[in-house]
């Protein structure tokens, strides 16, 4: 597990991490979403000890991090643009990473290697972006280690090459319990691999919840009702976050489980009754709108 407590980190007169406190559990994916600028790629790199934090305590498994070999030895740390030695093939990337990481499997990165396509013996520096994001993430996935800490992983990979690598994480989470944490500014991109999911503004945390609760306690429902009186019960007797009404389509976005809502509108008249899907998006909108923020404002699709 990793614990963040209270961090803050300034540059100068820039305050671009202020007061967050995160826990990261084991097994899950955690996605931190924000703009740019909202201080996710700093939190991801005093988590990983590249930065010292003015204030505050992070710990891995227990370890402090920063300075301390034996906690470091538990993660992979992916930036936003990865490093590769100058004039390196991927066998001496491959070199360096086995001495670094004892449990790097040597046999199944040249593995993954042909399966993505990528010459082994190919300079680097020759590679696009989309290449040198996948060789990295490689790198990372057969490291070996219980962590794995990405920045704009997917951002450069297509379509098919993104659900590859999402469909290899999901992979080593079952084999070997790997913990990936993704540091994204788009939402859509993180919807079907997170389980938890936190949201940065302006350095601080606005938000960060289990993706799998916030999906099971708040319902889209599209109704048209038979009389105003019905519509009137139903606002007065569930937690309405958001109504959108077009004609007589009635749009509600309602906080609740499932089986409360359906109970409720039982009780209740309509000529038509539908439960809806939510995107994370959507969810997303409906918390930070409660709390007083426009997500669309905060978040780049």
């Amino acid at each position: 597990m990793i614990e963040i407590k209270g961090i803050s980190k300034s540059f100068e007169e820039i305050k671009a991490v202020d007061n967050v406190s995160v826990t990261i559990k084991e097994g899950n994916v955690f996605g931190l979403i924000g703009t740019n600028g909202a201080g996710k790629s700093t939190v991801l790199r005093m988590v990983t000890g590249v930065y010292k934090p003015d204030e505050g305590v992070i710990t891995i498994d227990g370890l402090p991090v920063f300075d301390n070999v034996e906690a470091k030895k538990k993660f992979f740390f992916i930036p936003d643009e990865p490093y590769f030695f100058n004039q390196a093939n991927s066998i001496e990337m491959e070199h360096y990473y086995s001495s670094v990481y004892e449990e790097f499997n040597v046999e199944e990165f040249y593995s993954f290697l042909e399966k993505f396509g990528l010459d082994k013996n190919r300079k680097i520096r020759t590679f696009s972006k989309g290449m040198k994001k996948q060789l990295a993430l490689l790198l990372g996935i057969c490291s070996g280690t219980k962590y794995l800490l990405c920045d704009e992983t997917f951002d450069g990979l297509d379509p098919v090459m993104r659900q590859s690598v999402k469909a290899l994480m999901a992979k080593k989470m079952d084999e070997r319990g790997l913990t990936p944490i993704i540091a994204s500014h788009n939402l859509r991109e993180l919807e079907d691999i997170c389980d938890h999911v936190g949201l940065l503004h302006k350095g601080g945390v606005l938000l960060s919840k289990d993706l799998e609760d916030m999906k099971c306690n708040i319902q889209k429902i599209q109704c048209v009702f038979t009389e105003p009186e019905q519509r009137d019960i139903i606002l007065r007797d569930l937690e309405i976050m958001k109504e959108d009404i077009r004609g007589s389509l009635c749009t509600l976005t309602i906080r609740g489980t499932k089986e409360l809502v359906e109970a409720k509108f039982g009780r209740v008249s309509t000529v038509f009754f539908e439960a809806l899907p939510l995107s994370l998006e959507e969810i997303f909108i409906s918390e930070t709108e409660v709390a007083g923020y426009d997500i669309k404002k905060l978040i780049l699709d």
